[in-house]
């Protein structure tokens, strides 16, 4: 069987780009990727927001911090090279209530402390030049945010792994793994092959590719489905570029926003309901396989017992458009339920512990001639290239 030096597992954006960077950075060795889909980027990296994001959120001196920072300047930097449609539009975070202005000071800190250029504090007057419609006491504009076309960007890191002599096979599903003298056998649907060492990047498969080389799942990923609206003609005059609101820190997740696209149109959303499939992005997609993955957990439960009224609260979200609605009308109260048009859906691949806690930061893991990428959600689409460039730095 053909032998690789390197084997990646998941042609997503982050996996693409770690072929790509490994065959940029050592032009002479040999790379295969699998991807099980018959083409890439079909999960997480094509059913995201298409934002670019600059690093505001995260913990100053994590890898997301790190990575966003880095990333999104790596990103627009390929974005050009490479002629794909990207904007840095800059967003506004927006406060609607005076308990949201601590967070919003600390928003504000850690965008600075994490390396985010002309990061600035606004009265509602300075909000209304930016966008006219928005509601609030208070906001913070970022303007190193930014949208792009990350089918674009996935579709030419395969062209740059292709033109670098890698090879990038679609239609074939790793079944199964086993270490022998120093390299990995690889089965997969379509035949056998070998390589030295392996890089996994199976998003929302991750953990289970851990398990299929041998080591435990020390976290499981809990599949978390966003849906969004779109805005019709009248909904999109509302909102110029990003509006996002102050997370909410009884929940772990951003909050449903506002995002301009790339290509036009604007969306709204996401929410964070249970995904009873790994990769369902219809109410009606149910695995037994995977919702009996996730109920096996004990983390999960655990998880839950943590969150009880805001999980309630998204899963009746998910239910009402008038629910949706409402919460997009803190931030623009002139959106009407008659501007919400159907929109799409991502599955986002949430590594949670034991112990019922989200795992915050990107998570990397290392075994016996192998890396595992086992968290990377936003903003790993971000920071893909600045997340390859660290497994290089690990190997």
């Amino acid at each position: 069987m053909t032998t690789y030096d390197y084997a990646v597992v998941g042609g997503g954006i982050i996996g693409l780009a770690t072929a790509y960077k490994l065959l940029e950075q050592n032009p002479r060795v040999a790379v295969v990727l699998f991807e099980k889909e018959e083409t890439v980027g079909r999960h997480q990296s094509g059913h995201n927001s298409g934002v670019l994001h600059a690093g505001l959120y995260y913990k100053p001196g994590s890898l997301k911090a790190r990575m966003a920072t880095t990333g999104i300047r790596m990103m627009t930097a390929f974005c050009r090279e490479n002629d794909i449609a990207h904007e840095i539009c800059g967003k506004l975070v927006v406060a609607c209530s005076e308990d949201e202005i601590p967070r919003l000071k600390e928003l504000q800190s850690r965008g600075e402390q994490n390396g985010l250029k002309g990061v600035r504090w606004m009265e509602p007057s300075s909000m209304h030049e930016i966008e006219p419609h928005v509601a609030g006491i208070a906001a913070v504009r970022v303007p190193e945010e930014g949208i792009v076309d990350y089918g674009a960007v996935c579709a030419a890191m395969q062209r740059q792994i292709g033109t670098r002599g890698g090879s990038l096979l679609t239609g074939h599903r790793v079944q199964a793994l086993r270490r022998d003298s120093g390299k990995w056998e690889i089965q997969t649907s379509r035949g056998p092959f070998a390589a030295k060492f392996l890089i996994n990047c199976g998003g929302l498969h991750c953990d289970r590719i851990v398990a299929m080389s041998g080591a435990q799942r020390q976290t499981r990923i809990v599949p978390v489905r966003g849906e969004y609206y779109s805005l019709n003609t009248d909904g999109a005059k509302l909102v110029r570029n990003l509006i996002y609101p102050v997370p909410d820190p009884s929940f772990p997740f951003l909050g449903v926003h506002y995002t301009r696209m790339i290509h036009g149109g604007v969306e709204a959303g996401p929410n964070a309901v249970l995904a009873t499939k790994r990769e369902g992005y219809r109410k009606t997609d149910f695995s037994f396989g995977d919702v009996w993955d996730v109920l096996s957990f004990p983390g999960f439960w655990k998880f839950l017992a943590k969150y009880p009224s805001m999980t309630a609260y998204e899963v009746k979200r998910s239910l009402s458009r008038t629910e949706f609605c409402r919460s997009l009308q803190r931030l623009v109260p002139e959106v009407r339920e008659s501007h919400l048009g159907e929109g799409g859906a991502g599955v986002r691949a949430q590594a949670i512990a034991v112990d019922g806690t989200m795992v915050q930061d990107f998570d990397i893991v290392r075994n016996d001639g192998a890396l595992h990428v086992v968290n990377a959600p936003s903003p790993g689409a971000t920071a893909s290239l600045a997340i390859a460039e660290h497994l290089l730095a690990q190997l």
